[in-house]
């Protein structure tokens, strides 16, 4: 149970129980909810041959260390370490696409970017171990099920790991506000990883330097800026759009 970590939420409940049943220790739910979507997945869990344990909201927030748990939480083990992304590259069919996060901090932001990454297709998600938030309980719920899905490798240098990407050719395109083209003009068809910073600050001047292309998101109205998941989506379904 010392290696065990807390997930708590319906989707990454859910998905957990779908993908991986065998790894779900115990599932704790509100026994005062009663409501369809808590039958619906109790008997999927009943399906799934995982124990099931009767709480209290006020237990269940403890255990998740949240009150936003929607009544569900549950003890798992660790899936298998994700394989380097060296490996993953290996086995990639078809051209790359990459997500890299620069400086995102914030677990609901990481997990929106990994649901919007899930959704668009893309093969990983890339950050610095010093800038950027790890894969927590809060991270799970917001990503609805994807931080389970879409591989998330930190890594110790940014800028050493996108000159390695350079190297399979692996066009490299950063997205800045003075850029003088948009994301919608970049050729996103080849491999390719996004590298985004986060609101605000942007991107650190060394992982600037090293982009291949800096291209920009039009902005029409009085904000300067969008949240780093919206322009991950924007970007991830233009890369998308441009594929299919």
């Amino acid at each position: 149970m010392s290696t065990a970590k807390v997930l708590f939420g319906f989707h990454a409940v859910g998905v957990r129980l779908k993908t991986a049943p065998q790894s779900v220790v115990e599932v704790y739910y509100e026994v005062a909810r009663k409501d369809a979507r808590m039958r619906q997945f109790l008997e999927r869990a009943r399906e799934a041959g995982v124990r099931l344990i009767e709480a209290d909201a006020l237990r269940i927030a403890k255990l998740a260390g949240s009150h936003g748990h929607q009544g569900v939480a549950a003890r798992v083990e660790p899936l298998p370490a994700a394989r380097s992304l060296d490996d993953l590259l290996d086995t990639v069919e078809g051209p790359p696409l990459l997500l890299v996060l620069d400086g995102v901090t914030d677990p609901h932001n990481l997990g929106a970017c990994l649901r919007v990454a899930d959704g668009a297709g893309a093969h990983a998600v890339i950050a610095p171990k010093d800038h950027a938030v790890g894969l927590n309980a809060t991270v799970a719920k917001v990503a609805s099920g994807a931080a389970e899905t879409v591989p998330y490798f930190m890594v110790t240098n940014l800028a050493r790991t996108l000159g390695e990407l350079k190297e399979r050719d692996i066009w490299c395109i950063g997205t800045s506000d003075d850029a003088p083209r948009t994301v919608f003009q970049a050729d996103l068809k080849a491999p390719v990883a996004l590298v985004l910073g986060a609101e605000g600050p942007g991107m650190r001047q060394l992982t600037r330097k090293t982009c291949d292309e800096l291209v920009s998101i039009p902005m029409r109205g009085a904000v300067e800026s969008l949240n780093v998941s919206v322009a991950s989506g924007i970007c991830l379904y233009e890369a998308l759009r441009q594929r299919t």
